[in-house]
């Protein structure tokens, strides 16, 4: 019998669906292609300047066989650090001013620190011509780099420097209106002319914190200053009952297990809103933390950017606040009044406190005014920039207003009397870690109130009240920016 076989025809060929799905891999490789297009754009664009100085990259001083590193010089003129060449065409990086602009400038060798790694960039590149830098070739020597001219004031830092005196802390002065930072102090310091000399010392000793720069990475509870803050999350949270405000001081308020004391035993009597805040009474202070909510408090917080970074490229801490919707009343209390788990810097409390005196605007603070070529010619230039309006101007209208009555009768009266006006709040902040235990001393506020020029914080770690040392401080500092015309 012949045997039959039956061949089975192929099936056809979709042609749309194929279409489909080369499609759909022509688009996915395009889509990644610009994708990596876009980011390396971002890279080189927006971020070159951030990379070429970060100090992991090891290619930063790629550079330094071609250029002598610029120098950086101050906003009146005066050269804070730059690179002497010796006969042999050894370079020295020289500090002129040694320990008072440490932290601000940072040193060069031995890695990078403060502007010296953010600007390494720059230091070590060249926008003069052509033509010298290609004479420079022919005589087989190296181009000098570009100079980064920076917002810091010699007279502002020399009287910051001298008036924190022997105590740890960190001074801070800048201008309110544009970000611009004039002072920037840090103790304890070190000279950076000495670095490589006291390296081995300081990165072996782990009690040191002589590098820390506590202005911008320094943690502390805030005290008495935070209440700044205290004051205006109870104005939006109760905006009829805050001006009704009224509270009676025993020295002591009371709940459960937990004591909230005013400083050194004081009862202050009865107290409307502007009261306690000028007298800076804990109690008043611990009540209204009881009485505010506990979610919109953080929310505000964290608007002021706690628990968040700072609008600056400078390297610094990120100041923590704690307080959740399910916390205890103890953590209230104290949270109210800068105490408990609330940790911020000084450079964080001299923004806030540019916010009230901006109108409740923040800028954002930078230290970089200008780079420019060897010859002088202008290569970049920064300018003011707005971060965000963080309170409305009737908020810092208040809040100025309770200011400027704490120096006029309150807790920051020594700044009273001087040919300047002036607004601020005081903070001795409690700390204790390890068995030992003390008070910090704080004092943010401004000058010439009705249009307000500079914005100076304090801390002065283990200095006791902020009447008692941060105030005196901060009012030499003021004096100094009075003294000399031209400030800027």
């Amino acid at each position: 019998m012949r045997e039959i076989r039956f061949e089975q025809e192929p099936e056809p060929v979709d042609g749309k669906g194929r279409n489909t799905e080369l499609g759909i891999v022509t688009y996915t490789f395009v889509f990644l292609f610009l994708l990596m297009v876009g980011y390396l754009t971002y890279l080189n664009v927006f971020k070159a300047s951030e990379l070429n100085s970060n100090a992991y990259n090891t290619k930063q001083d790629a550079n330094t066989d071609k250029y002598i590193r610029g120098s950086i010089v101050s906003a009146d003129g005066n050269v804070l650090a730059q690179t002497q060449v010796a006969d042999d065409g050894t370079e020295t990086r020289v500090y002129p001013y040694a320990n008072v602009f440490a932290h601000a400038i940072g040193y060069s060798s031995n890695g990078k620190a403060g502007l010296e790694a953010a600007c390494n960039y720059d230091l070590l590149d060249s926008h003069a011509s052509v033509l010298s830098q290609l004479q420079k070739e022919d005589e087989n020597e190296k181009t000098l780099g570009d100079s980064v001219v920076v917002t810091l004031n010699t007279t502002l830092q020399n009287a910051a420097y001298q008036a924190l005196g022997g105590y740890n802390g960190a001074v801070v002065a800048l201008e309110p209106k544009t970000g611009k930072i004039l002072a920037m102090v840090s103790k304890p310091d070190y000279d950076p002319n000495a670095i490589e000399e006291i390296w081995e010392s300081v990165v072996t000793d782990s009690s040191s914190s002589v590098l820390l720069n506590r202005a911008t990475q320094g943690l502390y509870p805030p005290g008495s200053t935070f209440k700044i803050l205290t004051t205006l999350a109870f104005i939006r949270q109760q905006p009829v009952a805050y001006k009704t405000f009224d509270f009676t001081c025993n020295s002591q308020l009371t709940v459960d297990d937990v004591t909230i004391n005013c400083y050194n035993g004081n009862a202050h009597g009865e107290e409307n809103l502007e009261g306690a805040f000028t007298h800076s009474c804990n109690t008043a202070f611990a009540q209204i933390g009881l009485d505010l909510d506990n979610a919109d408090f953080r929310s505000m917080c964290e608007e002021f950017l706690f628990n968040k970074s700072l609008p600056t490229t400078m390297q610094h801490s990120t100041s923590q606040f704690a307080l959740t919707a399910d916390s205890s009343y103890g953590e209230q209390m104290t949270t109210a009044i800068g105490q408990g788990d609330t940790l911020v810097t000084p450079l964080h409390m001299a923004l806030i406190t540019a916010t009230v005196a901006n109108g409740g605007i923040m800028m954002k603070p930078y230290m970089v005014d200008h780079i420019e070529a060897s010859d002088g010619t202008m290569v970049s230039k920064n300018s003011p920039s707005k971060y965000k309006r963080l309170m409305t101007t009737e908020e810092a209208k208040i809040l100025t207003g309770y200011m400027k009555e704490t120096v006029l009768s309150g807790t920051a009266s020594a700044l009273n009397g001087y040919s300047f006006s002036a607004a601020g709040k005081t903070g001795s902040a409690e700390y204790g870690a390890n068995g030992v235990e003390g008070t910090h001393s704080w004092f943010v506020g401004f000058s010439n109130v009705d249009d307000p020029d500079l914005v100076v914080a304090v801390i002065a770690e283990d200095g006791g009240t902020g009447s008692q040392t941060a105030v005196p401080i901060a009012a030499q500092v003021f004096q100094a920016y009075y003294s000399v015309k031209g400030i800027s």
